[in-house]
């Protein structure tokens, strides 16, 4: 079998990306190192051979190197171990070298402004044991990760603030095992990273009540979680239990409280509103919410709610309506963690091809809500993936 161009990972031409995907299906040991696969309804990634399930296609996104996929939130396949596997390409191998000595330099409490850290990240520093110019470092950085390498920096600082702070360490502790030197050049970056202060984020949902109720509805159960500011939680399933395991995983440390009577409780207007509008009967939603989310999932999620009723978008046009035309994948990341569904319609983001992708709450109930929203308009329907 023809190895894989990992060059193509980036533009994901049709013809290379089929290629990388007959090697999953055929589970080509010959490929292992040269890409890995992530699986969004998991968040894990494994290496082309790997024996477990495979997933549908519309679920997975190729990436040239384990680093990369942990960079998008995803975690290694603990039983095929994807990080293990050597690398036939020698750009490759020198951009995980780079990725190794970063993370290295960050693991032994290296300050970013540090004199010394900022002379070792520096591409002139990194670029030399590498055997590359640094131009020649940073386009195979970009290509194989699709940040530089100091945005590969600032990242993993702030991916160790968040472990950090999910632990239970204060912030205090936090920000300086991540590696930043003040708590102000903390709070500098925490917005557009966060979305929040970090005492905030670490708290997981601590201080928030939220009720919930579960009811039927076309589409299967319905949970809805609100607060007073506005709804946390619409989720979608068949089991009463998932849904509120899911709510507890979402807001960990949140106060949670039951409503018994759906049609005269707190959330009982709410509740009308989103099962008419399943019903086709009130097509604009327009509802209040109150999630925690970064800086960049609230651009993504704004931009959905403009998507009119019975209209889809494509990853790729929602990325370049906020600004950053290359985060197609960090777009669908974000489409994936939405924790309210319907109210942020992610079911109207589509694939370039015009095939449905991958939905949190099942492929086929995001075929019903556009062909319901598409019989109400008298629009196309999207067609289901294969």
């Amino acid at each position: 079998m023809m190895r894989p161009n990992i060059n193509a990972i980036g533009t994901e031409r049709k013809s290379k990306v089929a290629q990388l995907w007959q090697a999953v299906l055929a589970r080509d040991k010959r490929a292992d190192g040269s890409f890995v696969y992530a699986v969004g309804s998991t968040g894990i990634y494994c290496r082309p051979s790997c024996p477990s399930r495979k997933p549908r296609r519309e679920r997975v996104t190729f990436f040239a190197l384990p680093a990369a996929a942990e960079q998008r939130g995803f975690r290694p396949c603990r039983r095929c171990k994807p990080g293990s596997a050597s690398l036939p390409d020698p750009r490759i191998k020198a951009v995980a070298r780079v990725c190794r000595e970063i993370d290295a330099r960050l693991a032994a409490g290296l300050a970013e402004d540090d004199a010394a850290g900022d002379a070792r990240l520096t591409l002139s520093a990194l670029s030399g044991p590498a055997g590359m110019s640094t131009h020649q470092l940073e386009r195979a950085f970009q290509s194989a990760m699709g940040i530089t390498p100091r945005q590969y920096a600032d990242a993993r600082r702030m991916h160790r603030l968040k472990s950090g702070l999910k632990k239970g360490n204060n912030v205090t502790t936090s920000l300086y095992d991540a590696g930043f030197s003040s708590s102000s050049r903390l709070y500098e970056r925490a917005s557009g990273h966060l979305g929040m202060t970090p005492a905030a984020y670490g708290r997981g949902g601590a201080g928030m009540e939220i009720h919930y109720v579960i009811v039927s509805s076309p589409l299967g159960r319905l949970l809805m979680g609100a607060t007073h500011a506005g709804i946390s939680a619409l989720y979608l399933g068949e089991s009463d239990a998932a849904l509120r395991a899911a709510l507890e995983k979402e807001y960990p440390r949140a106060t949670l409280s039951p409503e018994r009577n759906s049609g005269s409780g707190s959330l009982a207007g709410w509740v009308a509103q989103v099962l008419s509008h399943l019903r086709g009967r009130e097509p604009s939603l327009d509802l209040p919410t109150d999630v925690r989310a970064t800086a960049f999932q609230r651009r993504v999620w704004e931009e959905l709610r403009k998507i009119p009723y019975g209209s889809t978008r494509t990853y790729g046009e929602i990325a370049h309506s906020i600004g950053q035309p290359s985060s197609v994948r960090a777009v669908a990341r974000a489409c994936a963690t939405n924790p309210v569904s319907v109210v942020v319609p992610c079911h109207r983001v589509v694939r370039a091809d015009g095939n449905l992708a991958g939905y949190r709450w099942g492929i086929q109930r995001k075929d019903e809500l556009l062909a319901n929203e598409a019989a109400v308009t008298g629009g196309k329907r999207p067609k289901a993936s294969a």
